[in-house]
């Protein structure tokens, strides 16, 4: 793990240089994210624990070992790789980084693992696009619809303008998407999606 270090960030991007061996030196981290399987079958997914050259997910559909996966994961992004383990509620994959891909993710597995313990701020490392066509209707639990904008949207959720503030934790459904109330701020609201949104829709010209 990665606690005993003193210059994480350093310390990681030069082991990974040095050797493969980082890639087995893991960090406990839920992310939400999607896989596709190689008949192209879709399904969402939370890590367990990541290195930059494997994962560990758990997951619905484990595929077979051998087998091509396409995974998207929140604060992360896209990646490759390949199932070498089936678990009891997923599967490990070893990734097919480049190596400027392993020392990005190795910085940003460095800063999940530290935020907290360095009296870092969460900020928001979530993988962000502002859409082409913003509008979209809000509908609260009431049952009301309001014309609201998005602002910005990731895999996991969304940041609304909207006349209203719902409740927190209340449910809503940001066009077609389901989703809960996690934050006000001025103008808007915070929403956290029930599920993560597809990867294939996770692009500038995205509908909800």
């Amino acid at each position: 793990m990665l606690e005993d270090l003193v210059h994480p960030e350093a310390k990681l991007t030069r082991g990974i240089r040095a050797s493969d061996r980082r890639r087995h030196q893991r960090v406990k981290v839920a992310l939400l994210g999607r896989y596709m399987l190689s008949d192209r079958r879709e399904f969402p997914c939370q890590t367990v624990d990541m290195s930059p050259g494997g994962v560990r997910l758990t997951c619905v559909e484990a595929g077979q070992p051998g087998e091509r996966v396409v995974v998207y994961l929140e604060q992360i992004g896209r990646l490759e790789g390949v199932i070498v383990r089936l678990l009891p509620d997923g599967f490990a994959a070893r990734l097919g980084s480049t190596s400027r891909k392993r020392e990005k993710i190795a910085s940003q597995l460095t800063w999940l693992a530290n935020h907290k313990s360095l009296g870092l701020p969460e900020g928001r490392t979530h993988e962000r696009l502002k859409p082409t066509q913003p509008a979209v209707i809000l509908r609260l639990e009431a049952g009301r619809e309001i014309p609201a904008q998005i602002i910005d949207v990731s895999l996991s959720g969304a940041a609304i303008a909207c006349s209203l503030s719902p409740a927190l934790d209340s449910s809503v459904v940001v066009g077609r998407t389901p989703g809960r109330v996690v934050r006000h701020f001025e103008g808007g609201i915070g929403v956290r999606f029930l599920l993560p949104i597809s990867a294939d829709l996770f692009h500038e010209g995205i509908r909800l």
